[in-house]
């Protein structure tokens, strides 16, 4: 897949590499404009009718899938020593798969409608709505041992009011200012006005102190009641492509060699665990829904690596100290 190209373009090009690029904080911001696209991207595609369609699948499926990877995780990192928040967050970052790449494997194969291919969009579609009660959740972890009562309750009242602001947006106000801009033939001024509604939502959002991810992933969904979505849509992947690119290697970047010699065989034996407990962990998910043991294996090794929404996640770790740089 390309990104293994992208990743090993960050590994060579960043500062433990040939050191072609030492500014990797600058590379970050252009990084994170790729993964707001992303989530828009993704909340764009995502339609309610879609889901009404497969909604068995999706909740019996995927959150089979989430939390018994989230909880095998969480017991295994305990088992380990690690403390508790960090041991949940790790849960978090390891059950997500990513969304892009195994997509756009099945679509190659041909194999999207297939049994295995249904199971694992499904779980695909669970993880990527799993991601917005697991950003809320994180930074209620950061003091465990101190959380007040209050402090759920507010980050709670922030989520509905986030989500009430949505269901106006996308039920009168988008609807009515796109087809307003539709009017004026202009294909430049939509696609300014679509990238506008996009970083404005998102800016709401991380004004309320919750992500920006987050408020991209609520503007895709915005978008998504409108007529004019597939429209939009098509307007904004190209950007993110690109930027989504420059995500990829600036990981790649992040990479330091000399640390991961040192560090081979715990690397390789907490690599070799992920993928035997994730699909020891998604295989039951197909198995519930009536699916043969095949088809629930090949889904669950469809499932098995860990998602690029990971790296968000544990963005949001970091920055509430719940997750080390050396973990990272």
């Amino acid at each position: 897949p390309p990104v293994v190209g992208f990743l090993l373009t960050g590994i060579l090009a960043g500062p433990f590499g040939f050191g072609l690029v030492s500014s990797v904080h600058e590379i970050e911001a252009l990084a994170e404009i790729g993964v707001v696209l992303l989530l828009f991207t993704i909340g764009a595609e995502f339609s309610l009718k879609k889901l009404l369609e497969i909604r068995s699948f999706v909740l019996v499926g995927g959150a089979i899938q989430v939390v018994f990877t989230s909880l095998a995780v969480c017991l295994i990192s305990i088992v380990f020593g690690r403390p508790f928040p960090e041991a949940v967050v790790l849960g978090f970052l390891i059950c997500l798969s990513s969304t892009a790449l195994v997509l756009k494997i099945l679509q190659d194969r041909a194999e999207i409608d297939s049994s295995y291919g249904r199971i694992t969009f499904s779980v695909l579609i669970f993880q990527d709505i799993a991601i917005v009660p697991m950003m809320l959740l994180i930074p209620l972890l950061a003091d465990s041992g101190s959380v007040e009562r209050e402090s759920a309750f507010y980050v709670i009242g922030k989520a509905i009011g986030l989500i009430s602001v949505v269901f106006i947006l996308s039920r009168w106000i988008v609807p009515k200012v796109l087809t307003a801009v539709v009017k004026t033939k202009s294909q430049e001024l939509f696609l300014l006005s679509v990238v506008v509604i996009c970083f404005l939502v998102a800016l709401i959002t991380q004004t309320a102190g919750l992500s920006l991810a987050l408020g991209a992933l609520l503007a895709g969904l915005v978008i998504s009641e409108s007529e004019y979505s597939h429209q939009a849509l098509g307007n904004v992947i190209p950007f993110q492509q690109l930027f989504t690119t420059l995500f990829f290697v600036s990981v790649g970047m992040l990479l330091d060699l000399q640390f991961l010699v040192h560090n081979f065989i715990p690397i390789l034996i907490g690599t070799l665990l992920v993928i035997l407990v994730k699909v020891m962990m998604a295989a039951p998910a197909g198995l519930a829904l009536g699916f043969s043991l095949k088809a629930s294996l090949l889904s669950a090794l469809s499932l098995a690596q860990v998602g690029e929404f990971s790296f968000v996640l544990a963005k949001v770790g970091i920055n509430n100290k719940i997750l080390s740089g050396e973990l990272y």
